[in-house]
């Protein structure tokens, strides 16, 4: 009987369709590829998995690549994705059932070793229980701040209970240790989860929680960001998440990084193969010096910068005060010329997905 993750991961990829069928049903099959949305079964073609090759090495069967978020793996780690399994052994467990292969034997439990603090394997462990954010209080709380189209934001996620360790600043007799949650994944180039961010909401998500830090960081993030799209010749590069959410409401095809703080988008991790940044530049002295910083780091190595400033104080105070319209004019205005029909959106979105 195969006990063995890898041995399992191997049995599926030789079932990968059937996989597909069963965990990925709002997909379809296109040459050798499943084609869905996300790992979410949300309709799309965003998400490919590979349904024919050897079993092991480049070109796998099984193996699955998100081009809207850069999650990537085998069918184990799809099935623990598309059913919202938090450890090993539930996907094991899960995976076991559609093989129709018996359980392994009863091993004594031991509990697991709490995450160090603030390390990339608590981030994983949090975005690992975290839920998609449609429905929830993170996306009332988007649509609210005027970033309506979350269609291919893999990236973001809900908690409802994220727990707050608060700091002098906050009452001592605050009565709530855990807040609902708006979660963002931070990644490097290749997709690897190395961080994730926590901005913590009111109950009713009109605004942030009423907690001295609403938001934080955790895990590995110098030179990495949170990602919407996977970037090949043009990216976009801001430190804020709403901002750069913002500027998605009207370029929603254009690649781009939320590096999360001025020192962080300064020190971003450029990719192979760019020929072109956008640069979103906060109007303070940090964003104007890590934006300075970045750019000449790009120009060094033969990659034009350049800048897309707001009309106001930010992009999102621009889509808030100014609206969808006027955003798309000033940020036309700013494209380069070919840029202008590969990214900027004619239409608004006619419903919001997350």
């Amino acid at each position: 009987m195969p006990d063995t993750a890898a041995e399992i991961a191997r049995r599926l990829a030789r079932e990968a369709e059937a996989v597909c069928r069963h965990y990925l049903s709002n997909g379809w099959r296109e040459g050798r590829y499943w084609l869905v949305g996300d790992v979410e079964n949300t309709p799309g073609r965003s998400l490919f998995v590979r349904l024919t090759g050897p079993e092991s090495g480049k070109g796998a069967a099984g193996k699955w690549t998100d081009a809207a978020t850069g999650e990537h793996g085998d069918l184990l780690d799809l099935i623990a994705a598309a059913r919202k399994l938090d450890t090993l052994g539930a996907a094991l467990d899960e995976a076991r059932t559609f093989l129709r292969l018996p359980r392994p034997e009863p091993q004594a439990w031991s509990k697991p070793n709490p995450a160090p603090q603030g390390s990339p394997e608590a981030a994983r462990r949090l975005w690992a229980i975290s839920q998609p954010i449609h429905g929830t209080v993170a996306e009332t709380y988007l649509r609210i701040r005027g970033i309506t189209d979350l269609r291919n934001c893999g990236s973001l996620r809900f908690n409802p209970r994220c727990w707050y360790r608060g700091d002098p600043d906050d009452p001592v007799d605050r009565v709530r240790d855990a807040w609902p949650a708006l979660i963002a994944s931070v990644r490097d180039g290749s997709g690897k989860l190395t961080g994730a961010h926590r901005t913590w909401l009111a109950p009713d998500g009109s605004g942030k929680a009423p907690v001295s830090t609403p938001r934080r960081a955790m895990g590995h993030l110098l030179g990495h960001g949170v990602r919407f799209g996977v970037a090949d010749d043009v990216m976009a590069a801001g430190e804020g998440i709403e901002t750069m959410l913002s500027l998605r409401q009207v370029t929603p095809a254009l690649p781009m990084v939320a590096a999360l703080s001025a020192n962080h988008l300064a020190a971003l991790e450029l990719p192979v193969g760019l020929r072109r940044l956008y640069l979103v530049r906060d109007d303070d002295s940090a964003g104007h010096g890590a934006v300075d910083a970045l750019s000449d780091r790009a120009t060094a190595a033969g990659i034009e910068a350049l800048m897309l400033d707001a009309s106001l104080g930010d992009l999102n105070d621009d889509l808030r005060l100014l609206g969808r319209d006027m955003l798309a004019a000033s940020i036309r205005l700013q494209l380069a010329p070919e840029d202008i029909g590969r990214f900027l959106a004619v239409n608004g979105p006619s419903r919001n997905v997350a």
